[in-house]
């Protein structure tokens, strides 16, 4: 069968696109013929610009010369964001003509907004129009499959659930005491992981605070993962994650870009993984997960309890997600307790010499030492001698925008066409300034150590 695959693709930076890599290997592993058109350049064999009605049109021409369309939809992929109802009307009435041009069509939804397919306004109806214009629609859950049959009135012979996971294979062989060896995480230390595209809605920010309240010496959280989009409140979110985290002894937040290998790696390196989600469709962590079964702990939003696997631990608020992080780590205290108090705090008056031994460490702390120097349970807060560079804002392409006609379009193409040169650098840099931030802080420490080892 001659199948062309809509999907975003790699090398870009998309959850879809790597989801899209297995599903094209499995179907030519059948021995179909399959092409792949991407919306931006990619590895894909075509690049087609599809936000707005046009896209969808220029897609119409293209689908009668295959057996079989299959589309990883997004809405992201199709619709500007914000879309007016207006714009919506215009893309599912060009997307209908595309759909209703091929010889077969199947969407894979990956997230969708059910409220465009309730109303009588216009744009609702064009929205269920372009559902029932589809053949097969797959979901990853019953929940999903009910919501969408009833939102977009769509034959429920037509709507199929296929399990998130069902073509993922592992992309390591390590096991947990290599991955450790290899990320640079001591075997004996027991590590939460909050892993994938950071945003505001995977709530990572809520597995710190979490976190903060445990009071386990030997215990850490790691979040390990990039920005999916370049936008100014992901980045901010970003600076904010790093801020809290700085605060939360044994909290770390490696940011940057993860391949397949090297997000396995973490996977099979955690004890728990930790998924505080405020609100998704499905999660291709939770299956990642269970291929190398870590236990998760995940809200119940979505589909999660659907798609989580024996064992998962649902919470539904901050206190169950701290509770269930105590557990999972052995604090028998319901309270959560705290960090370990020093002995000079239970003890009354102490030796003077004794408090500002103790002092010295936690501000050492506060910089960043070594574990080897700072005792555990010290609470880090930037130094003075790297604020100045901890002030500088992250790196981020600008906005493709311009008061001046038709400049906005030039420069919405040049992006699409360059972005994929330029995120590397600009994660780069802002890896970079992280990188001198530490080497600052870690030098104002050494020379902490120094004076107090000298005096």
């Amino acid at each position: 069968m001659r199948i062309l695959m809509v999907t975003p693709y790699p090398p870009i930076r998309d959850g879809i696109a790597a989801y899209a890599v297995q599903t094209v290997a499995r179907l030519r592993a059948e021995g179909n013929d399959v092409e792949v058109l991407s919306p931006w350049p990619s590895a894909a064999h075509y690049h087609l610009e599809l936000r707005g009605p046009r896209g969808p049109l220029a897609l119409a021409k293209r689908v009668g010369d295959y057996d079989k369309v299959i589309v990883h939809f997004h809405p992201d992929v199709f619709y500007r964001q914000p879309a007016t109802a207006k714009e919506r009307l215009a893309v599912s009435t060009a997307l209908t003509v595309a759909f209703r041009a091929a010889a077969e069509v199947e969407v894979l939804v990956h997230e969708i907004d059910y409220r465009y397919g309730q109303g009588w306004d216009p744009a609702a109806v064009a929205a269920r129009a372009l559902w029932r214009s589809v053949d097969r629609i797959v979901v990853h859950t019953d929940a999903e499959r009910t919501s969408f049959i009833e939102a977009f009135r769509v034959p429920p012979d037509r709507v199929h659930v296929a399990a998130h996971g069902e073509h993922f294979v592992r992309h390591t062989t390590l096991d947990r005491a290599a991955a450790r060896t290899r990320l640079g995480i001591p075997a004996d230390q027991f590590m939460f992981l909050s892993i994938g595209f950071i945003q505001p809605h995977k709530g990572f920010d809520r597995a710190v605070r979490a976190f903060n309240g445990l009071g386990v010496r030997g215990c850490r959280l790691d979040v390990a993962g990039s920005v999916r989009v370049e936008d100014p409140a992901y980045l901010e979110h970003l600076e904010e994650l790093r801020r809290l985290a700085e605060a939360t002894p044994g909290v770390t937040i490696h940011a940057g870009y993860l391949g397949d290998e090297e997000f396995d790696r973490w996977l099979v390196a955690s004890d728990v993984v930790v998924l505080p989600y405020r609100h998704i469709w499905s999660s291709s962590v939770i299956e990642r997960a269970g291929l190398y079964d870590r236990p998760v702990i995940a809200t119940r939003v979505g589909g999660l309890a659907q798609q989580a696997r024996a064992g998962t631990v649902l919470v539904d608020d901050d206190e169950g997600l701290a509770a269930a992080m105590r557990e999972a780590a052995g604090v028998t205290d319901a309270a959560g307790g705290g960090s370990t108090p020093d002995a000079w705090e239970l003890e009354g008056p102490a030796d003077r010499e004794e408090v500002m031994a103790a002092v010295r460490a936690r501000a050492a702390a506060r910089r960043g030492t070594p574990k080897a120097t700072v005792p555990a349970g010290t609470a880090p807060a930037p130094s003075v001698a790297s604020a100045p560079l901890r002030r500088l804002p992250a790196l981020g392409l600008p906005e493709p925008a311009s008061a001046r006609f038709g400049a906005g379009l030039v420069k919405r193409v040049v992006r699409r066409l360059t972005a994929w040169e330029l995120e590397p650098v600009v994660e780069q840099v802002n890896q970079l300034q992280r990188a001198a931030v530490e080497a600052t802080e870690r030098s104002a420490v050494e020379s902490d150590n120094s004076d107090a080892q000298g005096g």
